[in-house]
């Protein structure tokens, strides 16, 4: 005991030192843990870009490329699917609700979507959670578009303001719809999914705007003004993709096998969780490389340690000299430095859980808005709780090496004042 005494004193006496060493040892477990909880959430987010919906159909191609154009707007569909197919399935008895999607435009590189009133009552990402509005209203004119929330803020838009949409997908477009401008109705609140990165405008304006275009490609004089279009002429002829909600959730299978054995034309249906987690295994290298990082850190945490305690291990020598004078025997003189290096260590993990957790009570909000981060403040799951043990241990092992170094130095290497 009075050695345990004269080793908390010693700390108290190496206080500033022994600081830093608690601040690596907290960093990396914040580092640690919070890559893990990034790492999870960032699957959990990615499989939720979407929910509460049962299928997505599309042209028969596969259940990835599906996914990439209708949900995260990346790449384009193989084919259309033409509206009375749509109808068809819209009409099921069995289901509840379907949101119709029209890719192919854009605006500054930011894709604009075609859809209708359901896209805003049904559409939801994350935990369940409705498309909201920061400022305006959704669409009610032809000519009106709500754009999302990264649109708004990276490119300066307001309500009223008047844009032109593109043909085709560039960032720099030469074929721009500019004789049928839009008004900005309405903004969206920040989701943190590709909905930040879209303007979206009714399947009618869509087919406005399109007007006098053969295969893309403007016609010169063959553009009409709205007074001279005809109200049957705005009734969509095709889409790329629709969403569907179903009544009953345990029809699911056996609508979904009706539709990819649908001989009118070839469609895919998928089912949006499965085909995430497919998605989400093509990018486990990625996931592979976060968790690769984060040992790393950890691992250059311990060394940092190890490095303080060498260093201080000579400024120490006369310090285990006197306790080796008073007749402390080596094994207590590598239990004390082992004892300390393990105190520093729990001290060092419980400050680094304590910053986790507040940090994650303070940004929660901005992480789930922004990047669609939903960290959830928890008890630890019992993977974190083995990397804690894994500190643990590593924080003992680092006490050995100046442990070794100090069994090894004399009792008269201590006393004794080297040239």
């Amino acid at each position: 005991m009075s050695l345990l005494r004269l080793g908390i004193k010693s700390l108290w006496s190496r206080r500033f030192t022994v600081g830093l060493i608690v601040l690596t040892i907290a960093t990396s477990t914040i580092l640690l843990l919070g890559v893990e909880r990034v790492r999870q959430s960032a699957r959990a987010s990615f499989v939720s870009t979407v929910s509460g919906v049962d299928l997505v159909v599309g042209a028969r191609s596969g259940a990835i490329p599906l996914l990439l154009y209708s949900v995260f707007r990346i790449g384009n569909a193989t084919n259309n699917i033409t509206w009375e197919s749509y109808r068809d399935f819209a009409d099921r008895p069995e289901v509840k609700w379907t949101i119709p999607l029209s890719l192919g435009d854009s605006h500054r590189g930011y894709r604009v979507v075609g859809t209708n009133a359901d896209y805003f009552e049904f559409y939801q990402v994350g935990r369940k959670t409705k498309l909201e509005f920061s400022a305006g209203k959704r669409f009610d004119d032809i000519f009106e578009v709500v754009i999302g929330a990264e649109v708004a803020e990276r490119l300066g838009y307001k309500l009223g303001q008047s844009i032109v949409i593109s043909h085709g997908l560039g960032a720099t477009s030469f074929a721009d719809h500019d004789d049928k401008p839009f008004t900005v109705s309405g903004v969206l609140k920040p989701t943190g999914t590709p909905v930040d990165r879209s303007l979206h405008v009714s399947l009618e304006a869509i087919e406005a705007i399109h007007i006098g275009w053969e295969q893309g490609v403007k016609i010169p004089g063959a553009q009409r003004s709205m007074n001279r279009i005809r109200p049957g002429e705005l009734e969509p002829k095709a889409i790329t993709a629709f969403m569907i909600g179903l009544s009953n959730r345990i029809q699911v299978f056996k609508l979904q096998r009706e539709i990819n054995d649908y001989r009118e034309e070839p469609l895919l249906a998928v089912l949006p969780g499965v085909a995430l987690q497919e998605l989400w295994g093509l990018m486990s290298v990625a996931e592979k490389a976060l968790w690769t990082v984060s040992l790393f850190v950890a691992a250059a945490g311990f060394m940092g340690m190890i490095a303080v305690f060498l260093a201080g291990l000579n400024e120490r020598r006369r310090e285990i000299a006197v306790y080796r004078a008073v007749g402390a025997n080596y094994r207590q003189i590598i239990f004390l430095l082992i004892v300390e290096a393990g105190v520093l260590t729990m001290i060092g993990i419980l400050v680094g859980l304590f910053l986790l957790v507040l940090g994650l009570w303070l940004f929660q909000g901005l992480l789930e808005t922004q990047f669609g981060l939903f960290l959830v403040l928890s008890l630890p799951s019992s993977t974190e709780v083995k990397m804690l043990f894994g500190l643990l241990v590593a924080g003992l092992v680092s006490g050995m090496v100046p442990a070794y170094i100090a069994y090894r130095n004399a009792l008269v290497d201590g006393l004794t004042a080297k040239s």
